[in-house]
């Protein structure tokens, strides 16, 4: 398996599509990686602070990014960021849901000409 995930594109569509887990395991590797996709060259001290700013903490910290004050989203039902955790969506799934959530996936995905990391590795 795997350190971090990966997509790859096989046309010329490519683009930089970070994944939750892979900035879970290497934030400052995903940022680095979007600059240079963008053309930014930022020194070490800035890219730092969008490292600082772009962790999952800060982000379900700063009412700019975790819809706290938003009327679209009902908090009294849970946080629109949740935990953190790669993968936990899979907690809340019966055996049954999940089965069915592959089904429909493997359904809805077979055009698409995207490989992502968690199809690589199973």
């Amino acid at each position: 398996m795997r350190k971090y995930p990966v997509i790859t594109m096989h046309s010329a569509q490519a683009g930089v599509w970070p994944h939750f887990s892979e900035l879970d395991i290497d934030l400052r590797g995903c940022v680095v990686r979007i600059c240079k996709f963008l053309g930014q060259d930022l020194d070490d001290t800035q890219i730092d602070l969008v490292v600082e700013h772009s962790s999952f903490k800060a982000m379900k910290e700063n009412v700019m990014s975790n819809w706290t004050q938003s009327e679209l989203i009902d908090n009294s039902k849970g946080s629109f960021l949740r935990k953190g955790v790669a993968g936990d969506w899979k907690s809340l799934f019966t055996v049954a849901q999940s089965e069915y959530f592959d089904k429909i996936y493997e359904e809805k995905m077979k055009d698409v000409n995207v490989k992502f990391f968690w199809e690589e590795s199973s």
